[in-house]
């Protein structure tokens, strides 16, 4: 369901979540009364348009909610969408995936295997069929390339995980949306978030929660002559790209790649097709609101063409290292806690979130406090991201 304009009004509340005057994150709403297992054509139109303008949105009271039915709302979303997860299957998730796959386990639910289950800790005797399943590798700070001592971690001591979009970068095109129902999570004590960059940076939050930034906001804090580079300017996104940073470490603020030249030689990642590797702008134009977001997912990145008008050559930039110290200064400016929303969720509460405007990460915390259940659903697009200007040969 591509966006496009509605003409009955919907019949679900939007409410704008509250923030102190400290906090500068513009996005962000709960929708109520609305029932998603019992969706109208139209309902699903407007919350899709809620997602697109508000950027995260949670929809309360889904505690009753069938995995089908969260797969189905995902399809609905966009119905020309290839049917599996953008992620692939399980199997080719976990042969594919890469460090994505070595971080974290996921479980698909029976019946609904594009649902995935993730979380922490014991998951029940039965959990929609999944039998005694007890988390052990959830999300952690085994990716960072400086340890945070088990000690600090254990007093709940925490970092950002890792900042991301939810997107494939090979093959297929990121979801538009991805939904995250919260099953079961603890919500106390609080954990102390440290960026532990030299910075001094730390905030507070409820345990097993989601944290989000704006690169809508990350490109409103560029400057005029950046915004021109960036409007011009595009991506080359490595061939199984999480594949070939498997071996990497990431900074302790969540954001970005540790360089110790571990990226794996393209030879070594197996086959792949060359019409299959992506080249994405650097800035997508959101669809609904015309906004434009500095998209880059650094991580993956391994080849970016710069250039500040249409009729500039493109400098070709594929040193990592200059690449991730370009994306730094840029990126980092949106990466302090009066631009970081993280939603508290009730059980039964699923948040929805734009792919194409915002960057998430999830925040671990330790084991003592409880388990996390979490359903996770998203589905490659039917169309990729469009810039404000055309990438010379790309169709």
């Amino acid at each position: 369901m591509s966006p496009s304009a509605v003409n009955s009004e919907a019949s679900f509340k939007i409410t704008p979540m509250k923030k102190s005057p400290d906090e500068k994150h513009d996005f962000g709403v709960i929708v109520s009364d609305l029932d998603l297992n019992d969706i109208s054509d139209a309902d699903v139109r407007h919350l899709a348009d809620a997602i697109w303008t508000h950027k995260v949105v949670v929809v309360k009271g889904q505690k009753d909610l069938a995995p089908a039915k969260q797969w189905e709302l995902v399809t609905r979303f966009d119905p020309n969408a290839p049917q599996v997860h953008s992620h692939g299957d399980i199997k080719t998730f976990n042969s594919k995936g890469g460090l994505l796959s070595k971080a974290r386990e996921v479980v698909g639910i029976p019946g609904a295997e594009n649902v995935r289950l993730i979380g922490k800790g014991f998951q029940g005797e039965d959990h929609y069929g999944i039998k005694n399943k007890n988390i052990t590798k959830p999300l952690s700070h085994d990716w960072h390339y400086a340890e945070l001592p088990p000690e600090e971690f254990e007093a709940g001591n925490v970092r950002f995980q890792r900042w991301h979009m939810d997107a494939p970068l090979y093959a297929r095109d990121p979801a538009w949306f991805t939904t995250l129902r919260c099953i079961k999570r603890p919500t106390e004590p609080q954990v102390n978030i440290r960026w532990d960059d030299g910075s001094g940076l730390s905030m507070k939050a409820e345990p097993g929660l989601t944290a989000f930034i704006s690169n809508v906001q990350m490109y409103e804090l560029m400057t005029e002559d950046e915004k021109r580079m960036a409007d011009y300017s595009w991506v080359e996104y490595a061939p199984h790209p999480y594949m070939w940073i498997g071996d990497c470490k990431g900074n302790s603020n969540g954001l970005g790649l540790v360089s110790e030249g571990k990226e794996k030689k393209l030879e070594d990642l197996g086959d792949y097709d060359q019409k299959d590797v992506k080249t994405y702008p650097m800035v997508w134009v959101n669809p609904v609101t015309g906004e434009k977001a500095f998209q880059v997912h650094g991580i993956c990145a391994r080849k970016l063409f710069i250039r500040s008008s249409p009729t500039e050559q493109p400098r070709v930039v594929e040193d990592v290292v200059e690449i991730r110290k370009l994306l730094k200064l840029i990126q980092e400016r949106v990466l302090k806690p009066e631009f970081i929303l993280i939603p508290s969720l009730e059980e039964g509460d699923i948040v929805m979130w734009a792919n194409y405007q915002m960057f998430h990460t999830a925040i671990d915390y330790p084991g003592s406090y409880g388990p996390r259940t979490m359903h996770q659903a998203n589905i490659a697009s039917s169309a990729p991201p469009v810039g404000p200007n055309l990438i010379p040969g790309v169709a």
